[in-house]
């Protein structure tokens, strides 16, 4: 179903039973409502969420960072990161998932030639496609030997978020005798890709962030992202920045989530100790002095966050003119803000249950579930090694190194 591509889209009801209407915002408002119906099932059932992705299809988030120019609705990466962690605070999988397909399209953006992402933008609006990961930097078991008018890829990829139900994927390579480096965009459903469906982890359950293998996969040479290609300029190295800031606001948004439902619990459920002077538990000192120590720490690292988004929207906007102080500063920000919300996060979900209680640890409410997700997704890669960029930076003045890590 066609949705009309302006800021206010056009209801449409599927299946699901939504009918999504009004601003980017106000239709995640409604994704969440139906999301939060479900979430905690699906968080024991894990696998393929795909009612649920098909109301994110039907949402017409997918396109959010499409220009309208290109047919998308041209969020600004503030608004982009305010949805992630929007969807978070109820269903991290699915923001993770929808975050990816942000992040697939910032590199088709930054690695490919004018033609090549202006031709997948417009082709990404107008089918309402859905990108899935297979990138993987450190992953370098998937070899590219070199054939007429393109390349063959064999070997195996794994942490593939949201490759199951995806259109398109975003693969990569090295090549073979020289070592290099390649990226490509190709459909899904082509010919020597298997997606194994072989997520089952303790958190992001339903993030498909399963393995995949590619048996002679034929990659043409005008799918490859390689004009400009990967940390070519400045420009083309903010991949790695748009991904850390991802994965902040997923953290935050999952924290977020866990203080809402404690809070919630701790208001209807929660006993006042026997040792307190206080008559109820919304009175009693301790509670709230933890709960004064959540929301000051949670809402510090959201404010670095939303400033490393407006620094991001600002450098963005330099396209390749995009010099290396103004990235430099915009890794900093980032970097600071995935530590502060990785260390609050943690501290967060996992202490609530101190003023939860311990009939909050009922199966039936699965409030581990927050402290699963973040916890398997702060290890995505080393906060340590951000901390250890950071105090390069405050001892000895040096910027981060781009990477696809940082």
């Amino acid at each position: 179903m066609t949705l009309a591509l302006n800021s206010r889209l056009d209801d449409v009801e599927a299946s699901h039973g939504i009918v999504f209407g009004g601003t980017p915002r106000e239709r995640a408002k409604q994704l969440c409502d139906y999301l939060a119906e479900t979430a905690i099932e699906r968080d024991a059932a894990g696998g393929t969420p795909y009612e649920q992705r098909q109301a994110v299809r039907d949402s017409g988030l997918l396109k959010l960072l499409i220009p309208k120019t290109y047919g998308g609705l041209g969020g600004s990466w503030q608004e982009i990161y305010s949805i992630i962690r929007q969807i978070a605070r109820v269903d991290s999988s699915i923001a993770q998932v929808l975050a990816f397909q942000f992040l697939m399209l910032t590199s088709i953006r930054l690695y490919g030639s004018e033609v090549q992402w202006q031709h997948y933008f417009k082709l990404t609006a107008a089918q309402n496609l859905w990108w899935g990961n297979a990138l993987n930097p450190l992953d370098n078991r998937t070899v590219a030997r070199k054939a007429a008018a393109g390349y063959v890829f064999t070997g195996q990829k794994s942490f593939c978020s949201g490759s199951m139900d995806s259109d398109y994927l975003i693969v990569s390579a090295i090549e073979e005798g020289t070592g290099k480096f390649l990226v490509a965009a190709v459909p899904t459903d082509r010919s020597g890709i298997q997606l194994n469906g072989d997520w089952d982890n303790i958190g992001q359950r339903q993030t498909d962030s399963g393995s995949a293998e590619f048996n002679q996969l034929r990659v043409e040479d005008s799918e490859l992202l390689m004009n400009p290609g990967p940390l070519s300029s400045p420009f083309a190295s903010l991949r790695s920045l748009v991904a850390q800031l991802i994965f902040t606001n997923i953290y935050l948004g999952i924290a977020e989530g866990a203080l809402a439902e404690g809070a919630k619990y701790t208001r209807s459920s929660s006993r006042v100790w026997s040792g307190s002077l206080a008559q109820t538990i919304h009175e009693d000192p301790f509670t709230l002095l933890h709960y004064g120590e959540f929301w000051a720490s949670l809402h510090a690292s959201a404010v670095l966050a939303d400033h490393a988004a407006g620094l991001l929207d600002h450098a963005w906007q330099q396209t390749l003119g995009l010099d290396e102080l103004t990235r430099g500063e915009l890794a900093l920000a980032v970097f600071s803000a995935k530590v502060n919300a990785t260390r609050a996060g943690l501290d967060v979900t996992t202490r609530v249950f101190e003023v939860a209680g311990a009939r909050a640890t009922t199966a039936k409410l699965r409030m581990d579930r927050f402290w699963r997700n973040l916890r398997v997704y702060t290890l995505h890669d080393p906060v340590d090694y951000k901390l250890k960029d950071l105090g390069d930076w405050a001892l000895n003045g040096q910027y981060p190194t781009p990477s696809f890590y940082a």
